[in-house]
């Protein structure tokens, strides 16, 4: 492992969108990049489809062999307001980046720039505000199949950074112990994890990765209520039977040891300031190294398609 800068200052976003409103998510995001960079914040990172939001709840009018014409309207919207990479809306992002002195990672829905597939993506930009990394969901969950493709290409991107390779799984990509694995045999210190998961369970899912992969997992929820969707989506009904609180947050850091560096924060948007010792992950793999020393590449092997 090459040496790496022993701090970071990392500002976790834990934030709600404007639901199905590109321009409005994008104009937030710089706001809140701002805030974070005032609090001397190296590292910035946004959850899932922060642009333009994660439509809980909504069927869009899919049922096994059958669409409404209803639904297609609201798909409609969510795809007008799903941006292009590269595209009007990363350069403005770029530019924030550039002005913060920071990384700054987010997650949008990516409208392909030649057909009509949309991905759920996250997008990792640099201090000089290059765009360095774009990384689509390997497999949309459950019925996020209706709205997102599968990933083409873009399956493991790695950012380099003064602290490390830094990468990202997508909400339940993290269950994926091969895609997992293919991080870390990129040696990843810093492992983003925008999701939309706040659930008990899911804490101890990160602390687990985090101890598997000896790294800082950062993970990184949104917060929004059911009054935040949009007036005039033709699916009253599905948005009325939503909770008040529609995702909860959750958002933390934990160590390379399992141990949480910041508590997670419930129930309301907040910019979760950490500094981050980077020391602690190579002296945290002494005794286990997964893809080091307590591997066994004669036994056991991972083919990855790294396009």
């Amino acid at each position: 492992m090459r040496d790496l800068r022993e701090s970071c200052r990392i500002a976790v976003i834990q934030a709600a969108p404007v639901m199905f409103d590109k321009a409005a998510c994008t104009v937030k995001a710089v706001e809140l990049i701002r805030a974070a960079a005032a609090e001397r914040a190296e590292l910035i990172v946004f959850p899932e489809l922060f642009i333009p939001g994660y439509p809980y709840g909504m069927t869009f009018g899919f049922t096994v062999g059958s669409r409404t014409a209803p639904g297609r309207k609201d798909w409609g919207l969510y795809y007008d307001n799903s941006i292009l990479v590269p595209g009007p809306e990363t350069e403005v992002l770029a530019r924030a980046a550039r002005e913060a002195r920071a990384y700054v990672s987010i997650g949008v829905s990516e409208r392909d720039h030649v057909n009509a597939t949309l991905y759920n993506t996250n997008l990792i930009f640099s201090p000089e505000g290059e765009l360095l990394t774009v990384h689509r969901k390997l497999k949309p969950t459950g019925a996020e199949r209706v709205v997102w493709g599968d990933a083409d290409r873009h399956y493991f991107p790695i950012a380099q950074t003064p602290w490390g390779p830094m990468a990202s799984l997508i909400c339940w990509e993290s269950y994926m112990p091969l895609a997992r694995v293919a991080l870390y045999e990129k040696g990843i210190t810093l492992y983003l994890s925008p999701n939309t998961n706040d659930n008990e369970e899911w804490q101890s899912t990160i602390r687990h990765i985090a101890i598997e992969g000896h790294c800082f997992f950062i993970n990184c929820d949104m917060v929004f209520t059911r009054d935040m969707y949009p007036a005039g989506l033709h699916c009253p009904e599905e948005i009325g039977r939503l909770p008040d609180i529609v995702c909860r947050g959750g958002s933390c850091v934990v160590d390379p040891y399992g141990h949480y560096v910041t508590q997670p924060v419930w129930d309301r948007e907040a910019v979760i300031l950490a500094d981050l010792d980077l020391t602690q992950v190579p002296r945290s793999r002494m005794e286990f190294d997964g893809c080091g020393h307590y591997s066994r590449p004669d036994v056991l092997k991972l083919t990855v398609d790294d396009r």
